[in-house]
């Protein structure tokens, strides 16, 4: 637990026992709820001062949103054997051969993993985090290429929030769970974060140059709207 969470708790919502978890932030001006997309529950996000209570006072008020959002979550995506993930778009099965070596690889249609099985879900993520880490950089190099700009640095995180960012030193951040999605969201998204680097809000000049560097924003866009809540699901 980090110096920003506190313990979470069931509670319920609109008759449903749901799991709350809280979060300090400093940056916080006020108490503010969101669906916890990896728990399947609310995370409250509390000022250094406010208290739980509060928390569950503003919970209380939208009890009704807070259903309806949580009723509205795709199903989560074990990484288990015979779950079927997708990368770059394609359904790959999970198959697991514990006798073997090596850990996890992709093959045409599967994502083999090797050793005991309780290892099994952090090797296939880690397998998927690797080709992310590869294939994202790859499409970010030609993009800043062409753009006539350089990153500092790019990497891959376990958000569930937002699929890609760029920071202030110029450094770019990807979701590895972009890695499921088609090659043309991918594109999309890679493009949005360097146009970032020369234009740090979403005026005109900022998306002229996304448009230029990928001609996929509005199909991306719309795919994300329908299938990214499902993709965050994904382990």
């Amino acid at each position: 637990m980090s110096a920003g969470e506190l313990p979470s708790e069931l509670v319920p919502v609109q008759g449903a026992l749901t799991t709350v978890a809280f979060r300090r932030s400093a940056r916080a001006k006020r108490i503010s709820l969101r669906i916890d997309l990896a728990a399947g529950g609310i995370l409250i996000t509390l000022p250094m001062r406010s208290s739980r209570r509060a928390g569950l006072a503003l919970l209380e008020q939208h009890q009704g949103w807070a259903a309806e959002k949580l009723a509205a979550l795709p199903r989560a995506l074990r990484l288990a054997p015979g779950a079927r993930v997708p990368v770059h778009g394609e359904p790959y099965l999970i198959v697991h051969e514990p006798g073997a070596r090596g850990g996890a690889w992709l093959e045409p249609g599967r994502i083999v993993v090797t050793g005991d099985a309780a290892f099994l879900p952090r090797r296939v993520a880690d397998c998927l985090k690797q080709l992310a880490r590869r294939h994202l950089a790859a499409i970010t190099a030609e993009k800043a290429q062409a753009a006539a700009l350089k990153p500092k640095a790019v990497r891959i995180k376990d958000t569930r929030s937002r699929w890609g960012s760029c920071a202030p030193d110029g450094t770019l951040a990807f979701c590895w769970r972009l890695i499921c999605a088609p090659d043309f969201v991918q594109d999309y998204v890679v493009a949005h974060e360097i146009a970032h680097l020369r234009h740090m809000n979403h005026g005109p000049q900022f998306w002229a140059l996304t448009e230029r560097l990928t001609p996929h924003r509005d199909a991306a866009a719309d795919w994300l709207n329908r299938n990214g809540a499902e993709l965050l699901r994904i382990g």
